[in-house]
């Protein structure tokens, strides 16, 4: 009576812990080209998501905390970096344009983050400024069940349909 349960639970651990396992990471390795999980969007003439901090399979954000000399120094160099990429913009840098998010991965900025840079994709792409507008008010999610959080724009999708204009 054990003989069956021992057959069982050996033959559904090696199917389940091995065999499935192994035959999607081969097939994924071998049908997916490099960076295929990685969103570049740094050129431009599209709108830059926050800065990454980790890999989306790690999914963990930065662990450096807000007074520690290389976080100080890596957002310093983030805000001359997007200060120099946006000469015509006078306001200050949105801080979420130089953190990364708890996870190191949202592709979520808030419509202000997204609007600050409109002149330098507009330039870029020869599109209207007043276009470009329009398309991030179309982008523009609401709050959660109308209360909960701030209205954002998921910036990797702005950029899908910006491709699109």
């Amino acid at each position: 009576m054990i003989r069956p349960a021992i057959v069982l639970l050996t033959f559904f651990t090696l199917l389940t812990g091995v065999a499935y396992p192994l035959t999607f990471t081969l097939f994924g390795a071998d049908s997916l080209r490099p960076g295929a999980f990685a969103t570049v969007a740094d050129g431009p003439d599209v709108f830059w998501t926050r800065p990454s901090v980790g890999t989306p399979k790690a999914s963990s954000g930065s662990n450096l905390g807000p007074t520690n000399p290389a976080f100080l120094a890596a957002v310093k160099a983030r805000v001359e970096r997007v200060k120099s990429a946006h000469p015509t913009q006078a306001k200050p840098v949105p801080a979420e344009l130089v953190t990364a998010s708890g996870s190191g991965i949202d592709p979520h900025l808030s419509p202000l983050a997204v609007r600050y840079q409109v002149d330098r994709v507009a330039a870029a792409r020869h599109v209207s400024r007043e276009r470009l507008l329009e398309l991030i008010d179309d982008m523009t999610e609401p709050r959660f069940l109308g209360v909960f959080g701030e209205p954002r724009v998921n910036v990797v999708l702005l950029n899908q349909r910006l491709a699109d204009l």
